[in-house]
C-alpha cells in the first residue's frame, strides 16, 4: 500500500482548566485511512504551562503513530507577541535511530493559544513525519 499522497490530519482538539489549578489537553490526530491516535496531558493553569500541555498532548499523538522507528521530545513551548499578532513557538528534539536533529515551528494563534501549541507542534513535524511515511 502506498502513502504516498496520505495525510495525516488535526481532526479533534480539547482543552480544559480544572478546578484544583491544572489543565488537560486532548488531541486527536487521523490518518487518511481513518485510524485515530489519541494524546492526552495534563499539566498547570499557567500561559506556559497551557501551552506546554497542548503541545505535549499532540507529541503523545504522533509518538502513537511513529513508534518505535522515531520519537520526539518537548523541548519548549512559547508565545510570543509579533507583528502585532500572537505567534506560539514550539522546539522539539526528534529521535529516528542513532540520530536526532531539532525542530522548530511556529502556529499564528491570536484567537486560541493552546490550540495554537498544539498546530506549532504539527508544523514542526510536517516534513520529518513526510519523509518517514515517505519511506514506510
Amino acid at each position: 500500500m502506498s502513502t504516498q499522497g496520505e495525510r495525516l490530519r488535526f481532526e479533534d482538539f480539547a482543552f480544559e482548566r480544572l478546578a484544583n489549578g491544572r489543565c488537560r489537553a486532548k488531541v486527536v490526530l487521523t490518518w487518511a485511512d481513518g485510524r485515530q491516535f489519541v494524546g492526552e496531558a495534563e499539566g498547570v493553569i499557567s500561559q506556559a504551562g497551557e501551552l506546554r500541555c497542548c503541545a505535549e498532548a499532540t507529541v503523545r499523538a504522533l509518538e502513537r503513530i511513529v513508534q518505535p522507528k522515531m520519537g520526539f521530545e518537548l523541548v519548549g513551548v512559547k508565545a510570543v507577541r509579533a507583528f502585532d499578532a500572537v505567534v506560539v513557538i514550539v522546539s522539539l528534539s526528534a529521535r529516528q535511530e542513532s540520530r536526532s536533529s531539532r525542530l522548530v515551528g511556529a502556529y499564528l494563534a491570536e484567537a486560541d493559544p493552546p490550540r495554537g501549541a498544539a498546530l506549532a507542534v504539527l508544523n514542526a513535524t510536517n516534513r520529518i513525519l513526510g519523509n518517514f511515511f515517505s519511506t514506510r
